[in-house]
Order: structure tokens, then C-alpha cells, then sequence
């Protein structure tokens, strides 16, 4: 193919069972990928626990993996212009099935992470290498077809992320949840060469501004750095969160006067002058950051205070990704300004969020549950019509950088707002739970009451209170996590502002990844 979405090199569509099996292999590498940004979430107390640190220690293992996946994807263009799509795409997958394995054999927290930020960081060119070779291999009119494999799987991955990833913490060791990438990457990889290795792209010697790509990597970890540790340093009082605070702002302005700047930057800002452009990306980070944010959230509140385990915390989130499944052909046929479907997005997100502000310490599964079949009614209507919005008017030799960027800026966003809601969550719990013990006193009748109670059912006088105390602690995270809830509902009513300060986009026939 001239480019990754056109014929490679020239040659024919492949046909019959050849057709069907590289399909499949193009589409495990997505699955993959899009596994590992989902499949850790539910499994994040177990990994915590069996390494001996802290749950809020133990986000690293996610925020890692997406932000070094966020700054390598504007990579992903110049890898394939210079290597050639195919070379990419085997490789990336090999690395990652290499880097699978050593996180799945991880023997501590330090060593984990290094292994899932090598993990996010070659996984970079999986996902658009396999949508645009999954576009060259089908014939141009069941391109359509091609589109809705790759879409079926960047849906059906998050559906089991949680549900498999649950099951294997509970009943295995949680290295599984890595380690099964292995087989899957190496079938992957040697299939899409053996079928594909001939149909290879014309590559050509392109610079790389290794500058602007440095101090990118430099500011996103200093600053994701100081968001995962400065709550547990008590943030700039603290000289090394202060030092990375400052290395992280210094390091930002100098990598935007340098990629204005630069002749062939690594990230165009230019881009930004667009106002469809704009708004559509600072629209995406928000609707993606609020959702990473709570798709973390929920698992680790249902685990740690409700009593679930990791299997049946994915049972809670996995409805979510079968109505997206269910709906994404739907809404795909739907033809109406996209601004419109953007805010039934944002609405049904806000919907979703406030329902789950109204939990309670009894409630059902089902209770847990329902909210979440509007998150994945509003995942249907989200990414394209964001996509289309910020890419109307972009001409088509810039669609590529265009498209890396708003993956970078949402896949970057998603991490930092795991980092924070973690931080308020622990924050506001702290705070309510000193306002719940105030009144546990020998002289609150209350407490009085309740530890004759349970002194009644043969608890001695210090079991008792210690039950009392347990009790306090969960109310204070329920409260912390309503609100949480209540603020994100919030927060994506606010987003659907940034929609309607763009233009209506017009239709557009570019094809780029959504995930």
C-alpha cells in the first residue's frame, strides 16, 4: 500500500481462507492492546496486595502502561513511513508479547512497572497498524466489513478485560492476567508475517525530532509522577514532588516553543489553530478522562469496602461494553450532526455517573449494575462523532498526525485522571471519616448503643469498637465515592459545552483509529 490505507505495494486484496486467517490475526493484535489498558483494573487490589504495597501505589501499573502508550503514539507515523507498516506491526507485537511475559514474572512493584511502561510503549503502532492493514487486505468495497472487525474488537476486549481479569485474580496468580498475551502475540505475529510479509509498504528515510519527542516523554512522567506520589508526600512540601512539579511545567513550555518551532515537530501543534480541532480534543480528553477515571474507580470501591470479589466486580462493568457491542452498528447508521450524538454521549455519561451517586451500602447487584448499561449506550456515540468533529477540515496528509495527537492527548488525559480521582477519593474519605468518628465517644448514646450490640452477640469491648471503626471507614469511602460520582456527573454536563463551540463538521471519509 502507498500508505496505511491504501494496497501494498500494488498487490490484490487476499482472498478465501487466507483473507479469514490474517483478518483474525490483525484483529487479536488490537484485542491485545486494548485488553491491557482494561484487564489490570479489577485485579488491582489483588496485584497490591500479593506485592505488599498500597492500592494507591499500586495505580502505577495502569497510569504506567497508558501514559508510556500515550507518548509513543505519535511515533506510530514515522515507524511506519520508515520501516514500513507491516515491519511495525510484527515487531510491535513481538515486543509486546516479549514485554507481557516479564510483567507477568514481575517479583516486585518496581520491577512491574518498568516492565508495563516497556509494554505501553512498544504497543504504540498495534492499534492503528492493524486497522490499516486490515484495510489494505480487503477489497475496497468490503472495507466496511474490514472497519467492523476492527470495531467489534476494540468493544468486545473491554467487555472481557474486566470479567477475565477478575476471574484470574481470584482463581489463579495474577501474572495470568499478562502471561496469556504470550500465546495470543506469538500466533499474532507469525501469521500476520507469513501472510503479510510480501505486501510490505515502500519505506524512505525521514527525520525524527527526537528533541521534541524527549521533552514530551520528560514533562508527561514528571508530571504523572508527581500526581501518583504527591498524594503520599504531602505534595510540595515535599523537595522531590516540588522538583518534578517544576520539571514538569519547565519542560512543557520548552516542548511547545520547540515543536512551534521545529520544521517537521513530532507533535503539530499548528493543528490547535483549528477551532474544530480544538475543541473536539479538549472534548474527547474530558468524556475519556472522566470514564478511565471511573471505570478504576468502581472496582476498586466494590473490592475494598463492598465486600466483592474481583470476578464479580467485572460482572458489574462488563454490561457496559455488551450495550457498546450491541449499539456501535446502530449508531453507526445514524446520519446526523455529529455534534448532536456528542452530547447524547456526554448526557448519557452524566446519567450514568449520577446514578451511581445515589449507591448505597446495600444496594444490589443490579442496582450496581444498571448505571452502567448507560455508560455503554453513551461508548457508542462517543469516538466517532468526536473524531469527526476535530478532524473536519483537516487535510488529508495531516489526518495521520492529526489523529496521533488526539490518541496522545486522550490516552494521556485518561492516566492523569486516574491519578487524581484516587487522590480525592482517599482525600474525602479521610475527611469524612474524622467527621464520623467525632460522635464515636463513650458519651455519643449511639455509639453507646451500638457496642452493647454487638457486646450482646459476644464481641469483647475492643472488638466492638474496632466493629464500629470498620463500619465508619465504609461509610466514609461511600460518601467519598458518591461525590466522586456527583462531580464526574457534573463535570460531563460542563463538556458538552466544548461540542457546541464547533462548527458542524462536514462528511468525511477518514479512517482512523478510535482506540
Amino acid at each position: 500500500m502507498s500508505g496505511p490505507g491504501g494496497q501494498a505495494g500494488g498487490t490484490a486484496p487476499l482472498t478465501g481462507p487466507a483473507l479469514a486467517v490474517t483478518a483474525i490475526a490483525l484483529a487479536l493484535g488490537t484485542f491485545m492492546q486494548v485488553l491491557d489498558g482494561t484487564i489490570a483494573n479489577v485485579s488491582l487490589p489483588t496485584i497490591a496486595g500479593n506485592l505488599g504495597v498500597s492500592t494507591d501505589n499500586g495505580t502505577w501499573v495502569i497510569t504506567s502502561f497508558a501514559v508510556a502508550n500515550g507518548v509513543t503514539v505519535p511515533l506510530t507515523g514515522w515507524l511506519m513511513g520508515r520501516f514500513g507498516v507491516v515491519r511495525t506491526f510484527v515487531v510491535s507485537v513481538v515486543l509486546f508479547t516479549i514485554a507481557s511475559f516479564l510483567c507477568g514474572i514481575a517479583w516486585s512493584l518496581p520491577s512491574l512497572i518498568g516492565f508495563r511502561i516497556l509494554q505501553g510503549a512498544v504497543s504504540g503502532p498495534m492499534i492503528p497498524g492493524s486497522q490499516a492493514l486490515l484495510i489494505a487486505i480487503f477489497p475496497p468495497d468490503k472495507r466496511g466489513t474490514a472497519l467492523g472487525i476492527w470495531a467489534m474488537t476494540t468493544l468486545v476486549a473491554p467487555v472481557l478485560g474486566p470479567v477475565m481479569g477478575g476471574y484470574i485474580s481470584d482463581n489463579y496468580h495474577w501474572g495470568w492476567i499478562f502471561l496469556i498475551n504470550v500465546p495470543v502475540g506469538l500466533v499474532c505475529a507469525l501469521l500476520s508475517w507469513r501472510f503479510l510479509a510480501s505486501r510490505e509498504t515502500p519505506t524512505r528515510k525521514l527525520p525524527i525530532d527526537t528533541v521534541g519527542l524527549a521533552l514530551l516523554a520528560f514533562w508527561v512522567f514528571s508530571l504523572q509522577t508527581v500526581l501518583d506520589l504527591g498524594k503520599d508526600r504531602d505534595w510540595f512540601h515535599n523537595p522531590m514532588i516540588a522538583g518534578l512539579a517544576i520539571c514538569a511545567v519547565v519542560g512543557f513550555v520548552a516542548w511547545v516553543i520547540w515543536e512551534l518551532t521545529e520544521a517537521q515537530p513530532v507533535v503539530d501543534l499548528s493543528l490547535f489553530k483549528r477551532r474544530n480541532f480544538a475543541f473536539g480534543v479538549i472534548a474527547l480528553c474530558l468524556g475519556y478522562a472522566l470514564f478511565f477515571a471511573n471505570n478504576l474507580l468502581l472496582p476498586l470501591w466494590l473490592q475494598e469496602q463492598m465486600g466483592y470479589t474481583a470476578t464479580w466486580a467485572g460482572f458489574v462493568a462488563a454490561p457496559s461494553g455488551i450495550v457498546a457491542v450491541i449499539a456501535t452498528p446502530i449508531v453507526g447508521r445514524l446520519r446526523i450532526d455529529a455534534r448532536w450524538l456528542g452530547t447524547a454521549a456526554f448526557l448519557c455519561f452524566a446519567a450514568s455517573y449520577f446514578l451511581r451517586s445515589h449507591y448505597t451500602p446495600d444496594s444490589s447487584f443490579l442496582v450496581l449494575m444498571t448505571p452502567l448499561l448507560l455508560q455503554g449506550l453513551a461508548m457508542s456515540m462517543f469516538f466517532v462523532p468526536l473524531l469527526t468533529i476535530l478532524l473536519d477540515g483537516i487535510p488529508p496528509e495531516k489526518v495521520p498526525s492529526a489523529s496521533g495527537i488526539s490518541n496522545f492527548a486522550r490516552i494521556t488525559a485518561g492516566s492523569f485522571a486516574a491519578s487524581l480521582i484516587t487522590t480525592f477519593w482517599d482525600r474525602r474519605e479521610a475527611l469524612h471519616q474524622t467527621r464520623l468518628v467525632e460522635a464515636a465517644t463513650d458519651y455519643s448514646p449511639i455509639y453507646r448503643q451500638a457496642t452493647e450490640q454487638m457486646q450482646a452477640y459476644g464481641l469483647s469491648p475492643l472488638q466492638a469498637a474496632g466493629s464500629v471503626m470498620r463500619t465508619a471507614i465504609n461509610q466514609a469511602y461511600l460518601l467519598s465515592t458518591i461525590e466522586m460520582f456527583w462531580i464526574c456527573g457534573w463535570m460531563a454536563v460542563i463538556a458538552v459545552g466544548a461540542i457546541w463551540l464547533t462548527r458542524k463538521p462536514a462528511p468525511s471519509d477518514h479512517v482512523v483509529a478510535a482506540d
